[in-house]
């Protein structure tokens, strides 16, 4: 029997917390675990926003969609870079194939979605739209609407790599609160079969606040008054959660669902200051303090790679016939290639100890590559280090962050829950992928899953 169904993600949440330390200390979110399906649900790679959140609701894997993080390589030049919105999905989400069967969808901040696309419903664009200012709802007119009959809507957290914790937390929680009240007024005063919302507040104080919380953190603070601000926040978006499950009939099957996980962040290594290090790449005259990278700065004659910052590292190689002033021959690519992942892979911390990092080859772990991929993905000490991508740095190794405070990195495993008020599933599972999700809520809601999704179904 097709049943309606109701998502909500939570950015960032990180079963380590929601599965484990605080299973028992979250009533709601317990009671859904304890009556459904749960588990971990393996990211992307790259566990990054855009092609997390856009892959699960296509069930296309990043090479398939063809971007790879917010900033993406436009064509093979140095410095021309688009960045991923809502119009670089060009693969069918699940609310696309439900409008076409007639079936009434809600979406509401579901990364990439703006600008707003037209649909069976309603759609409110992500944390990519500028200010509320901007058309970032459709149909257009529901921004007054919102505005008359919930107040002010936020569409991210301003500057949420501040020192000021408490302006954070603050910024955080008016957010949550006015998301939530959009969700009860539309899920109360419009017609639904789907309805999806993304809130973005567990990524922002995981990223803010983290170094309060871990006692293995290299930053830790003990009897920081910071200690239980996530805890505290989770609490929060538990009664939220609480309040909304109240609001739902026994005909609709829940999800709760993450793009990634979080966890500590112990450092960042310098890409670039390494590649210079290693005689991969060439300045044109020495930076003796961090500096920006700009392609100006670089003898393209004399570098074969340089290096972009972020969660992850992502490596670009300059190839004679495709980059300007490509130096790599193309027969020599795949030697180079993996030339590179040998010592990046053997890379040690500051102390001399190996770092375990991963290093990927798009072709390798792709059905398909699309668009301009990094040569080399690379997860510095499993993603328990940063990429940096600024120049002139004191050494390789950093610990502060070029971007602002930082204290978390995206960790590979995210949330999966699925409850169903009729059946008392109660077990966990593995195996679980975000391109899982899509084609489990069509199955859910008695459509056909197209046969091109790589994702299965769960349920």
């Amino acid at each position: 029997m097709a049943k309606k169904v109701f998502v909500i993600g939570l950015d960032c949440a990180t079963p380590q917390l929601v599965f484990g330390d605080w299973k028992n200390k979250l009533p709601n979110l317990h009671k859904l675990i304890e009556g459904g399906i749960y588990g971990e649900l393996e990211s992307t790679i790259p566990p990054i926003t855009l092609p997390a959140w856009a892959s699960m609701v296509t069930g296309k894997n990043p090479g398939r969609l063809g971007f790879y993080g917010f900033r993406n390589r436009k064509n093979f030049s140095y410095d021309d870079m688009f960045f991923a919105n809502s119009y670089s999905v060009k693969e069918d989400t699940v609310w696309d194939i439900l409008s076409r069967q007639g079936k009434k969808v809600i979406v509401m901040g579901v990364p990439p979605s703006y600008p707003p696309k037209p649909l069976n419903g309603i759609m409110i664009g992500c944390f990519l739209t500028p200010d509320t200012d901007s058309d970032y709802t459709y149909p257009s007119s529901l921004k007054d609407e919102i505005r008359e009959k919930v107040g002010d809507y936020i569409i991210d957290v301003h500057d949420f790599r501040t020192e000021d914790k408490d302006y954070l937390l603050h910024q955080i929680y008016k957010m949550t609160e006015i998301r939530f009240k959009t969700v009860h007024y539309l899920v109360t005063a419009k017609e639904w079969d789907f309805f999806m919302f993304v809130e973005m507040g567990p990524d922002r104080v995981h990223h803010g606040l983290w170094k309060y919380m871990d006692r293995e953190h290299i930053k830790y603070e003990p009897n920081s008054p910071y200690e239980h601000a996530i805890f505290d926040y989770y609490k929060y978006l538990d009664e939220e959660i609480g309040g909304l499950l109240a609001l739902l009939d026994e005909d609709t099957v829940v999800l709760v669902v993450s793009d990634h996980g979080a966890k500590k962040m112990d450092g960042g290594i310098c890409f670039n200051d390494w590649l210079i290090r290693e005689g991969y790449l060439t300045l044109k005259t020495g930076v003796d303090e961090p500096t920006r990278f700009k392609n100006e700065m670089v003898d393209w004659g004399k570098s074969l790679a340089w290096g972009s910052g972020g969660y992850y590292g992502r490596l670009f190689l300059n190839v004679k016939g495709r980059e300007p002033q490509g130096q790599i021959p193309p027969e020599h690519y795949e030697g180079v290639r993996d030339e590179l992942i040998r010592k990046l892979e053997a890379l040690t911390d500051h102390r001399g100890r190996p770092l375990g990092t991963k290093v990927f080859k798009p072709d390798d772990i792709y059905t398909e590559v699309r668009g301009i991929p990094p040569d080399l993905i690379v997860y510095f000490a499993d993603l328990d280090w940063r990429s940096v991508g600024t120049v002139g740095n004191p050494g390789v190794w950093t610990f502060e962050n070029d971007t602002g405070p930082d204290d978390a990195n995206h960790a590979q495993q995210g949330i999966f829950i699925l409850y169903d008020p009729r059946q008392k599933l109660g077990r966990r599972v593995s195996g679980l992928h975000v391109m899982d999700v899509m084609p489990t809520v069509l199955n859910l809601m008695g459509v056909d899953v197209p046969p091109n999704v790589e994702g299965k179904i769960v349920v």
